[in-house]
């Protein structure tokens, strides 16, 4: 039980961090062009090395700041979560399960769920040369929503012993 305590504990920092890498890092669509390789984040727009801000249609700007907070909040519930699950282990009794890390990290797992998909639904349409792709932040988020829900899940079920 205690090795699977730890790795769980393993697999929630490595949660953390990688929501925080895929929120941060500005790859979340990557391509080539005549200048060089261009990225899109979700703060800011590189072309050849240089960085300025994003610039899309008026409407899609409001889905963007969408898509910033509630990947923000995921990182936030999730470092709460991981907070969460330390007090647990060393205050709750034994025979006990881990109902509120289990639930606070559920909903980690909703708010990454909606920030990937508003920006799945509404900015593709940017992205329309056949070497753009999605980028490595991207995809850290779609391994984060699924990390998250397993980790949740095995919060609610697992009994500190």
């Amino acid at each position: 039980m205690l090795v699977l305590l730890a790795g769980i504990f393993v697999v929630h920092i490595a949660t953390v961090v990688m929501l925080f890498v895929s929120t941060i890092a500005n790859v979340w669509m990557a391509g080539t062009s005549s200048l060089g390789t261009n990225s899109t984040g979700l703060w800011l727009k590189c072309d050849a090395g240089k960085c300025h801000q994003i610039a899309f249609a008026e409407g899609d700007m409001s889905s963007l700041k969408a898509v910033q907070a509630f990947m923000i909040l995921a990182i936030i519930f999730s470092f709460i979560s991981l907070v969460m699950f330390v007090v647990q282990l060393f205050t709750m009794e034994k025979g006990k399960r881990f109902y509120i890390t289990g639930a606070i990290m559920l909903i980690c797992w909703l708010f990454i769920l909606i920030a990937v998909s508003i920006y799945t639904a509404r900015f593709p349409h940017y992205f329309t040369a056949p070497q753009d792709h999605h980028g490595y932040s991207f995809i850290l988020a779609w391994i984060c929503f699924c990390f998250s829900l397993i980790i949740g899940i095995l919060y609610l079920v697992l009994r500190k012993k």
